[in-house]
């Protein structure tokens, strides 16, 4: 499959009047088909089926590499999978795309990519850690949003709670950024380990809720049991 074969049957599911209503949405300056991300899950899902691993890292590269919005979701949704094998360059794929991080939709669906690749290989949190000292804000917030995972496990391992541990340390100095991303990217973090941790959620607002924003400290709270 070529990209303008991809990108013909993006824009055959595109709803006429969605495309502006998308780019007032996101405020990001680019490309919107218009697109329901429904449509782009189902069409990505056949191209996953139908694509050796390499050909769809190369679709994922060209797919990104167009700047359009439905074309970037595609790319990481064509990579979003648990069993990826070989997996080396889509992992190096994903990386690449960090700089180019410029929205939450965006950043958000290449980290649930990146989220497949990182629980497959947690030795590779040595590159993420990497990203909690960028320049870059979203790559920043990537760090945390990449490792949403280890919020989740109701029966983790020594390993998982000491990764849980080690992504809660970057948290900690996060907690002084003023950007709202960063700010809400520490409370979702801490909101979802809530769920399952209470306890390192109520550790680290006790030695550092005080200095987050009051609305993430807030949210961070939200599921804590009474």
């Amino acid at each position: 499959m070529t990209v303008d074969e991809a990108l013909e049957a993006l824009k055959a599911l595109a709803e006429p009047g969605r495309g502006p209503q998308m780019a007032a949405y996101h405020k990001v300056p680019r490309v919107y088909l218009g697109v329901p991300n429904p449509a782009t899950n189902d069409l990505t899902k056949d191209w996953r089926r139908k694509l050796s691993v390499p050909e769809r890292v190369e679709l994922a590269r060209q797919l990104w590499d167009t700047d359009i919005f439905e074309a970037r979701l595609a790319a990481a949704k064509v990579l979003t999978q648990a069993r990826l094998r070989p997996d080396d360059g889509a992992w190096a794929l994903i990386q690449s795309w960090l700089p180019d991080f410029d929205s939450w939709a965006i950043a958000d669906h290449a980290c649930m990519a990146g989220q497949r690749r990182l629980t497959a290989d947690p030795a590779r949190l040595d590159q993420v850690e990497r990203w909690t000292t960028s320049d870059h804000m979203w790559t920043r917030r990537a760090a945390l949003v990449i490792t949403l995972p280890w919020t989740k496990q109701n029966h983790p391992s020594e390993a998982d709670l000491a990764i849980r541990d080690r992504v809660l340390g970057w948290a900690a100095g996060y907690v002084t950024d003023p950007e709202w991303f960063i700010q809400k990217a520490v409370a979702w973090w801490l909101r979802d380990l809530s769920k399952h941790d209470p306890d390192r959620t109520r550790a680290f607002l006790a030695t550092h809720g005080e200095t987050m924003k009051p609305f993430a400290r807030k949210e961070a709270a939200r599921h804590l049991p009474a």
